[in-house]
């Protein structure tokens, strides 16, 4: 799918030292996150309404942090690819590196507010409830999100993208997240365990170390 993509979107000119390539590949993975997570959020947003669960409510507003990280994405690479000029002599290439970095801090932000929302949870339990539709709209999420990661690392690596490698990160660790999500709503439904919320906090304390290591490495490429 990622090889039809490319080539239809891209086409045989695929110079990772192009800007205009390289644009193309930014493009490509900017619009398809923007898409993909937009529907996420509103299959999510509706799942957590019907199940009355705050952390797939959570997880929905993750996946529109997402679509705002695919934009701040697609700035930067529009922002790298500008020719150099007098106040910019060696060009505009570390503004993707900036881009990465924003990603990156998107990534912990999302994580301090897990801590927030898993936290209120774990003193103000309240019930779940879980049907076929909130369950299928989960597991759609999770392939949906591997998918991602997998897209982002490879179109990453084609074309040597710290911003696009940190997407595959946070796609990832959806993955993670949402996998979480479902297995503690299916244990406080069916079991009347409230683990919903130690879940949820473990699973932030997973995306705030991913993201200090995003961040701590794009700022080292950065500073050269």
């Amino acid at each position: 799918m990622t090889n039809f993509l490319i080539r239809l979107f891209i086409g045989k000119t695929q110079d990772p030292n192009n800007p205009t390539t390289r644009g193309k590949y930014a493009s490509l993975a900017g619009f398809t996150g923007i898409l993909l997570n937009v529907l996420l959020f509103a299959g999510k947003l509706v799942a957590g309404l019907l199940s009355g669960s705050v952390s797939i409510t959570a997880d929905a507003l993750n996946n529109l942090s997402d679509a705002s990280g695919s934009i701040v994405t697609l700035l930067g690479f529009k922002m790298a690819g500008k020719p150099a000029d007098e106040h910019h002599p060696f060009g505009h290439a570390r503004a993707e590196y900036l881009s990465a970095l924003g990603v990156s801090v998107l990534i912990l932000f999302i994580g301090i507010e897990l801590v927030k929302s898993s936290a209120e949870k774990i003193f103000r339990p309240e019930p779940v409830e879980v049907t076929a539709l909130t369950t299928a709209i989960l597991l759609c999420s999770i392939g949906l999100k591997l998918w991602m990661a997998i897209f982002n690392r490879k179109l990453g690596k084609r074309i040597g993208s710290s911003a696009l490698m940190a997407t595959s990160a946070d796609s990832r660790n959806d993955c993670v997240a949402t996998a979480a999500v479902l297995a503690a709503s299916l244990a406080e439904f069916y079991l009347n365990l409230r683990v919903d919320g130690w879940i949820g906090l473990g699973v932030a304390a997973f995306i705030l170390w991913s993201g200090w290591n995003l961040a701590r490495e794009t700022a080292s490429t950065l500073l050269g």
